[in-house]
């Protein structure tokens, strides 16, 4: 129970951040139209010419284009976040456009990132799907450890300004020297997403169970997908902002900004020295 109200204290902490900056939740939401607009233009003339029934060489070659390009957008609006929450921690105040600015001046300076994790996460899902039970679970601990240990990866390029690779060594050594019970807490965001988004899942349930037909189950429908998305870019900024707090408190052993209660962070990344003492 321990865990679940420290996990609790930092999703209400970020909160507090983001309250101070409501617009930022607008770049998750830029990130989505951005996504959305890509893939129409690279599958609708596939879909339009027939060659998704029977795809060739090219067409996987414009998948995996597309896979980097998706991978690389999501990066690029999560370094903007990144970089709004690294200047609010740091006493600053950010807004929307100097978010935006900050993410395009590392434009190029993420772009090996992207193309590292879009390679290792094609490679991982392609492996899983040829493997069988115990070759998808292997997979899947492979795929959790990368994240774990990439985990610091963006807050490392957006603040110390570092190559790709150096930036993995930098997360993995402060994954290494700060870790905790709780270094996973962002699963917990995951989990409070989840239970954030039940009640959609609850007025769909409502809609087909009373038997609501027509234009009521199609209102109830938009009502709950709007519900879910809004839960989903929400969850997406507060990750962010989380992440970048645990970036400064590895770092620098202290509490980011006034936001963060020391205690929950010093459960959420617990030294090992301090390990050590508890046994």
């Amino acid at each position: 129970m321990g865990r679940i109200r420290n996990t609790w204290e930092l999703a209400k902490a970020s909160w507090n951040v983001l309250s101070h900056d409501k617009e930022l939740i607008v770049l998750p939401v830029i990130s989505g139209i951005v996504t959305i607009a890509v893939a129409v233009s690279f599958f609708l003339p596939l879909f339009a010419s027939g060659n998704l029934e029977e795809p060739g060489t090219g067409t996987y070659i414009l998948f995996a284009v597309f896979y980097f390009v998706a991978a690389y957008i999501t990066i690029f609006f999560n370094a903007a976040l990144v970089h709004a929450a690294h200047d609010r921690l740091t006493g600053g105040d950010p807004t929307l456009g100097s978010a935006l600015r900050s993410a395009l001046g590392d434009a190029g300076h993420i772009l090996p990132w992207a193309l590292i994790s879009a390679t290792v996460s094609w490679i991982l899902r392609s492996l899983e799907e040829r493997a069988g039970f115990l070759g998808q679970l292997a997979l899947s601990l492979v795929g959790l450890a990368w994240s774990l240990v990439t985990f610091l990866v963006l807050p490392v390029l957006v603040v110390e300004r570092v190559g790709a690779f150096d930036a993995i060594k930098r997360s993995a050594n402060l994954f290494k020297g700060t870790w905790g019970e709780n270094v996973a807490a962002n699963v917990g965001f995951g989990i409070i997403g989840f239970v954030a988004a039940l009640p959609a899942i609850a007025l769909i349930a409502l809609g087909v169970g009373t038997g609501a037909e027509g234009g009521l189950l199609f209102g109830l429908i938009i009502i709950a997908v709007a519900w879910i998305l809004l839960v989903a870019v929400t969850m997406a900024a507060l990750s962010a902002i989380f992440q970048t707090a645990l970036y400064h408190y590895a770092v620098e052993g202290q509490t980011p900004g006034q936001f963060f209660p020391k205690e929950s962070l010093d459960t959420a990344f617990l030294t090992k020295q301090n390990k050590r003492f508890m046994r």
